[in-house]
């Protein structure tokens, strides 16, 4: 008895679609500099008059962003990318 061609002999294979691939890895990099954006950009520059309202840890929220905050988040994007991506190309075969 032969195997159905999606199947492995682990359970079901991995996709191999290199045109899908790409097109979610760019759909995640693209998601993830709109964030990169929104917090470096609008937090730090746009919104800081209205950020600064707010108090954070005893400093204006968006002296906090502008200086602080942002490199935080900077940094919690390299992780998260990581392992979206990770799972990304367990997803279709080419980890």
């Amino acid at each position: 008895m032969t195997q159905p061609d999606n199947m492995g002999p682990g359970g079901p294979a991995k996709q191999r679609d290199p045109a899908g691939y790409w097109k979610a890895n760019i759909s995640l990099l693209l998601k993830l500099l709109v964030v990169w954006f929104i917090v470096s950009f609008g937090a730090g520059i746009l919104f800081v008059d209205a950020l600064n309202n707010i108090e954070f840890f005893g400093f204006k929220l968006g002296f906090w962003f502008a200086q602080q905050g942002s490199i935080y988040v900077f940094v919690v994007l390299i992780f998260v990318y990581t392992k979206m991506m990770r799972d990304l190309d367990e997803k279709y075969g080419v980890e």
